[in-house]
């Protein structure tokens, strides 16, 4: 598989639509087997830049039976992973010449989809931190060309020390993810 270089760019007014079009597809295929469909990621803050992925989050119940998941999404074009290494998710990329799009199904309340949607809301709330972020990451992108492990690895120490300034923030508004995108 070629690597190409990571890609940081400055927010773009036009992501918010292109994961709604896409979320009401999903949801017109999963009903309510999808307890929540959400923008996750940097593309979901406004004004933060990010690499130009779409990632989606989908929150349900169970991964059993599997095939309940993995036909609706495929049924739209996406491409199952089933080699995703992070048991606490499936994970979804769309088709080579597709929309950059990333699907994340996990099951709603455990740690990664509460993780992902705190550290989203938050961000949404902080502008100061998501300006910070923004910095850090075209610094590293521009450091790590097309190591994205390397890449991943040292936003880690940023990311968790925002996360414990998002856990006190929650505990101190009563924090409970906004209602689903979709």
């Amino acid at each position: 598989m070629k690597s190409y270089p990571i890609r940081i760019v400055d927010y773009d007014a036009g992501w918010p639509a292109k994961f709604t079009a896409i979320g009401i597809e999903l949801r017109k295929v999963f009903r309510e087997r999808a307890l929540r469909i959400d923008h996750i990621g940097s593309t979901s803050v406004v004004g933060l830049c990010a690499k130009p992925i779409i990632d989606i989050q989908i929150s349900v119940a169970s991964f059993e039976p599997l095939d309940t998941i993995v036909a609706p999404i495929e049924s739209i074009g996406f491409v199952f992973n089933p080699y995703n290494s992070d048991l606490t998710k499936r994970f979804f990329r769309d088709p080579p010449a597709g929309q950059n799009v990333h699907i994340h199904v996990r099951i709603a309340g455990c740690w990664s989809e509460q993780f992902a949607l705190l550290f989203r809301d938050y961000l949404r709330h902080h502008s100061a931190a998501a300006t910070a972020y923004g910095v850090l990451k075209k610094n590293l992108a521009s450091n790590y060309g097309e190591d994205r492990e390397g890449y991943t690895e040292a936003k880690s120490e940023f990311i968790f020390s925002t996360m414990a300034k998002a856990h006190v923030w929650s505990m101190g508004i009563g924090w409970v993810a906004e209602k689903s995108d979709v």
